[in-house]
């Protein structure tokens, strides 16, 4: 008898949908895509330019098994549910499977899992749809682009610079980092002084002379109101006011990465991972379930069946006072609102309850996103907010304070929240303090400070370049080409990052820059709403950007590579700095009439003794120069670690401990040395 079939993206995922739909049912996965541009025609690219941009899909390396068996299975069905994920890319993968597997319009159907629980599944797959042909349209022109737009940036940029790649988003998100460094470098500080006013664990900072907001620009500047001042202070006004301290709204992707770097200190990718996990299907005890919504979503909306289950949740609780409202955005919200903001699929499933079933990471983000969608929901917090201004002979000074007088939405968001009280003395108007702790300070006015992830992550959805979901990656290349280094967490631009920022920006301005990968985005948008054609937006952009292109080919000057000051061993020329695939190595200038490259020897740095076999554990490198950990007998030990390996066991597993983020951590469970 046959069954219906459907197909996911997710090995994971199919395991646990499987489980909930029953023996009528048979569920597999594509993992992932199966097919993507081919590599061949006019430079590469895999799409015909000249007619219509017209794209050529081949089978991914690897997956002809997985299309092969995919073929199989729906010969054997009878209905096929196409359930790649619910985004735009999705949508993409899912027309690829119903075009490369020969699935007929009358015997499929689209389904979304916005989440991955026992209800919802049971839902989607009684209330399907069918292939959003914009959407998909959009999808394909964003990949076209970007291969376009890679493929001759990057040919261009190795020709001529020896830098490894380029790209629509990618290059525009180095160009903020670099352009923020030259602000830096061409930053001058100017001096400035405050003074203070200290009473008891009380200060008053000078602000006014009557009237007018005043300035201290020198030390003489200060000593002059020194000698100004008296010893009394008098209480001029006192002002207090009742102030509300909104919750902020549930996650979407963005603010999940902003927030999971700043208060977890995840990395974009970190962060995406773990929610996928999340998403996708965690054991518990008694079932296998998703524990939050999909997680790639530009959308702040919160279901009505969320809304209801967490108002009762906060009023059973914490009280009706606790309960607050559904904010609403001010923004104009993309065809993305289809899904939710990241939430859990049950506010019942409390993290705490479900802590033994998770990772440490597992854990740490699913308690965030858990008391944001909850604290969302809940009232604001008051404070009561007091402003005191003292006069000493004209001169203004103003203490500040405030005390929370109900935590609302902090009763659960707290922790990622900072709140300090600071209590004013209990004083009246006209009351006098007399004080001759007076202090001047010397200051200078800072740089704009370099992006961290999360700032660069923020800057990037504000100026509306890039997807969230597409953020991640991006930052992950620029780490990975070595355009930026990181330094206190924050990114620098090394000297090829500046070099391809700059010669871009000599040939290509007007389209890597904010504003035009701004447009772009909007235009995909209106490709996804149907209100563009899809291969004119193409053919706009290619007859603006093909000329330029060629232009560079043959104007941008031909970086020369440095000498080493060493003579090659094969024909007496001299040595260069190369740069390849993996790194920069040392070979002839003479190539390619000559082809010696020098090899470098490392210094072989032992660490300890093998705790698997008699061998050493040396420091070793990938390919693409990442250190790790492992065994000098390999292949005959395979033991191998990305952290540095200690000479000490698990107390609890018996396993090695290692240094991980300064921290003594076991290679195996969550034992933490303390």
């Amino acid at each position: 008898m046959k069954k219906n079939l459907v197909i996911v993206e997710s090995p994971s995922k199919s395991k646990t949908i499987e489980k909930y739909l029953g023996d009528d049912f048979k569920v597999v996965s594509s993992k992932g895509h199966i097919r993507d541009l081919a590599t061949s025609g006019k430079f590469g690219l895999g799409v015909d330019i000249d007619n219509g941009f017209k794209p050529n899909y081949v089978s991914i390396t690897g997956k002809k098994k997985v299309i092969n068996d995919l073929k199989k299975d729906v010969k054997e069905s009878n209905t096929i549910y196409l359930a790649s994920d619910p985004d735009r890319e999705g949508e993409a993968i899912a027309w690829h499977l119903k075009d490369a597997l020969g699935i007929k319009d009358d015997n499929y159907k689209r389904v979304l899992f916005n989440e991955i629980t026992h209800d919802k599944v049971i839902e989607a797959i009684n209330n399907p749809t069918v292939i959003d042909d914009d959407l998909v349209k959009s999808q394909e022109t964003r990949r076209i682009l970007d291969r376009i737009i890679g493929f001759r940036l990057s040919k261009l940029l190795q020709s001529k610079i020896g830098a490894k790649s380029a790209g629509r988003v990618q290059s525009v998100a180095l160009k903020l980092i670099v352009d923020r460094e030259r602000e830096i470098e061409a930053f001058k500080a100017e001096e400035y002084w405050t003074i203070t006013s200290k009473f008891d664990e009380i200060e008053a900072d000078l602000f006014k002379y009557k009237e007018e907001d005043i300035e201290l620009k020198t030390e003489t500047d200060c000593d002059k109101v020194l000698n100004e001042l008296q010893k009394d202070y008098t209480v001029e006004t006192i002002e207090q006011k009742k102030k509300n301290r909104k919750s902020k709204f549930p996650f979407i992707t963005s603010t999940l990465q902003q927030e999971a770097s700043t208060k977890l200190g995840f990395s974009a990718k970190k962060t995406m991972s773990i929610a996928q996990k999340l998403y996708e299907g965690i054991d518990l005890e008694t079932e296998t379930v998703g524990l939050i919504t999909y997680m790639r979503t530009d959308s702040i909306r919160l279901s009505d069946e969320f809304v209801t289950s967490a108002s009762k949740y906060i009023l059973d609780n914490y009280g009706k006072d606790y309960i607050g409202y559904v904010k609403k955005s001010t923004k104009k919200e993309n065809v993305q609102d289809a899904h939710e903001a990241i939430r859990p699929t049950s506010i019942m499933r409390e993290p705490l309850k479900v802590k033994q079933f998770l990772s440490n990471d597992e854990f740490k983000l699913y308690s965030l996103i858990y008391k944001r969608a909850l604290a969302s929901l809940m009232a604001d917090a008051k404070v009561n907010q007091t402003t005191i201004i003292l006069d000493n002979n004209d001169y203004k000074f103003k203490m500040t304070g405030q005390i929370l007088i109900f935590d609302g939405y902090l009763k659960v968001y707290k922790d990622y929240e900072t709140n300090e009280d600071k209590i004013l003395p209990d004083i009246k108007k006209d009351d006098i303090l007399s004080t001759e702790l007076v202090e001047k300070e010397q200051h200078f006015t800072k740089p704009p400070a370099r992006y961290t992830e999360a700032k660069l992550i923020k800057e990037m959805e504000e100026l509306g370049i890039g997807r969230p979901s597409t953020y991640a990656k991006i930052i992950d290349t620029i780490k990975e080409r070595g355009y930026v280094e990181i330094e206190d967490k924050k990114f620098k631009p090394t000297e090829v990052g500046f070099e391809t920022t700059d010669k871009l920006q000599e040939f290509f301005s007007d389209l890597i820059n904010v504003e035009y990968t701004k447009n772009m985005e909007d235009d995909l948008d209106k490709i996804a709403e149907g209100n563009l054609v899809w291969n004119k937006v193409l053919e706009q952009f290619y007859q603006l950007f093909e000329p330029r292109v060629e232009d560079a080919f043959n104007q941008m000057e031909k970086v020369a590579p440095k000498e080493t000051g060493e003579i090659c061993p094969n024909c007496g020329s001299p040595l260069v700095i190369r740069k390849g695939r993996y790194g920069e190595f040392t070979a002839c200038s003479n190539y390619p009439e000559c082809k010696y490259i020098k090899k470098e020897k490392e210094e072989v740095k032992e660490i300890m003794d093998c705790p698997e076999c008699d061998g050493k554990i040396i420091e070793k490198k990938t390919r693409k120069g990442k250190i790790f950990y492992g065994c000098n007998n390999y292949p005959k030990c395979k033991f191998a670690s990305w952290d540095l390996p200690t000479t000490e066991k698990c107390p609890e597993c018996s396993s090695i401990l290692v240094v991980k983020n300064k921290k003594i951590k076991c290679s195996k469970c969550d034992y933490e040395k303390q």
